[in-house]
């Protein structure tokens, strides 16, 4: 399939969460004002992790605007569930070890480890920033999964199935930060 853009229709088909659920896309749109595909790689990476944790810590941020969230894994739901057990997430992953969501919108792969690194001066300072708040927060490097190089992206969809923010990262540092985030729902 395509890449989506702000305004295309957010297709509708069936996923599964790492809590054990067979959901629809368009039954869960439907239960918020606007709802974000935070698309990472596996639960296992450092940075992924740590990105789940920071949704963790500010969803009820998200949730007094009206926006849900949902995280998109390369991870098997046993595989979540195991890593996150006593640190539970009051949001859905979407466990996609198939990388169905990835293939369907069109989520392409760094070329190279070296290019999962920012080259550009200010998304470099960036990256160094969330790497010493990880290693700050102790977080570690889990199992290896999925595709080591898959770059993230991010998708706001609104009520009515429309988009309103389509971002494709070009490296991992390349997505906005939870600060961010919560700027562009508001807006």
């Amino acid at each position: 399939m395509s890449k989506l853009s702000k305004g295309d229709t957010f297709p509708d088909f069936p996923f599964h969460t790492a809590g054990g659920e067979d959901l629809r896309t368009r039954e869960v749109i439907a239960r918020a004002k606007k709802t974000v595909f935070w698309v990472l790689r596996y639960v296992g990476c450092t940075s992924c992790r740590y990105d789940i944790h920071v949704i963790k810590e500010r969803y009820g941020e998200f949730t007094a605007l009206g926006v849900q969230i949902l995280v998109v894994l390369q991870s098997p739901p046993e595989t979540i569930e195991a890593d996150l057990k006593g640190d539970e997430v009051p949001y859905k992953i979407i466990a996609d070890p198939e990388q169905r969501f990835y293939k369907r919108f069109s989520i392409e792969a760094a070329d190279s480890k070296e290019d999962l690194r920012p080259k550009d001066p200010i998304l470099a300072l960036k990256f160094q920033t969330k790497v010493d708040q990880i290693k700050a927060s102790g977080f570690t490097h889990g199992k290896y999964e999925g595709d080591e190089l898959q770059l993230p992206a991010l998708f706001i969809v609104e009520a009515d199935n429309s988009v309103s923010y389509a971002h494709y990262a070009a490296n991992v540092a390349d997505l906005p930060t939870v600060d961010e985030l919560l700027d562009i729902v508001k807006s």
